[in-house]
Order: C-alpha cells, then structure tokens, then sequence
C-alpha cells in the first residue's frame, strides 16, 4: 500500500538518502543477493530467540532490497531476469524469516505464536502468488492493505519492541485480508474482461 502510494516519490527520496549508492554503477542483482544472505542471517537470529537482533538485521536485509530497483533504473541495468531475481528471492527471504519465528516458538511450545506464524507464512505467499498470477492476464493487480515493506515494518517493530507476538496478530489479520482483497480485485477485473470477451463475440 505504501509503495503504491508512493511511487516514483520513493525514487527521488533514496537518492536523497543514500547518494554514495549513484557516484559508480553497481550491479543490481548483487544488491538483491547481499539483502537475501543478510535476511537469511537474521531468519537464524530468529530462530535462536534473538527477536531484537534478528529485527535489526532483518531490516539491513531490507535495505538492499529496497535500493536494488533503484539503483538499476538509475543507471539502466533493469533487467526482466533482475525482476524475476528479486521477486523469488522476496518470496524466499519471507518464507526463511517466518520458519525461524516458527522453529524459535516451537522450541518453547509456543502454539498460539506458532500457529500465528504460520499462517502469517501462507498469507504471505498467497498474497504474492495471487498478484503474479493476476498479472498474467490482466496490467495491474492493487496491492491491498499489507504489502511486502509493510509486513517487514510491523515484523521488524515487533521483534524490536518485544512485542513480537502482538506483531503476529497484526500480520495475520493484515495478511490474510490483503489475500482476500487481491482474490476479490482478481475476481473483478477478470470477469469484466471476461464480460467484454463475450460481448465482443456477440456482435454480429
């Protein structure tokens, strides 16, 4: 949602930010790969109970992926296998992190949190499969309520804040209702067309 907001204002802002990233060409896809070994570091963290760490970690992770598109469109060097690099490793990193919250409370016989996690792991990759899928056959599929960098926030808050399993809930409330907005969107767009279909058939 907030990356759909914000659009090319995201952009202009990082440059701002971050200005070393545009003095010399950087390869994007090494980008994408460095904020996928860090998030993988921080899904360890996880695992082992270290909520905060992870959540500091986990958000370096995010950092790279965040300026990976950036960087490319700056200097030119988005590529069609850079976008599907980064969207699977996306989906990879999500499911990493949430199995290390999974093993961590599963340790302790945690069920509630467990099962929290849990379905805040399907949600997530249904949310992202829904949208892929989507856009095979339609231009654009709206984001929802909860997009990837929100659910990164709210996780990365929680495991900073100690309130991790307050965070859970959030997400899987949040979650599993942006999968419900982007079925019923997919639902909308794919019957008007399919509407239209029949009505251009119909035309003598």
């Amino acid at each position: 949602m907030i990356k759909e907001k914000l659009g090319k204002d995201l952009d202009r802002w990082i440059h701002a930010a971050f200005p070393f990233l545009f003095k010399r060409s950087l390869n994007p896809n090494l980008l994408t790969l460095l904020g996928t070994a860090i998030s993988v570091v921080a899904a360890g963290a996880f695992a082992q109970g270290h909520l905060r760490t992870g959540a500091l970690v986990m958000l370096a992770g995010g950092f790279f992926d965040l300026v990976d598109g950036v960087v490319a469109r700056h200097f030119g060097t988005s590529t069609s296998f850079g976008a599907f690099l980064d969207s699977t490793l996306d989906r990879f990193v999500d499911m990493a992190v949430m199995l290390g919250l999974l093993i961590h409370y599963g340790a302790q016989a945690a069920l509630v949190p467990q099962l929290l996690a849990g379905v805040v792991l399907v949600s997530s990759i249904l949310t992202s499969y829904a949208k892929a899928r989507a856009e095979l056959m339609i231009p654009h599929l709206p984001g929802g309520m909860l997009e990837r960098g929100e659910r990164v926030g709210i996780l990365a808050a929680g495991g900073f804040f100690g309130v991790m399993v307050p965070a859970l809930w959030v997400l899987a409330i949040g979650t599993t209702w942006t999968a419900v907005q982007r079925i019923v969107s997919a639902y909308h767009e794919l019957e008007g067309m399919d509407a239209a279909a029949r009505t251009a058939g119909e035309r003598p």
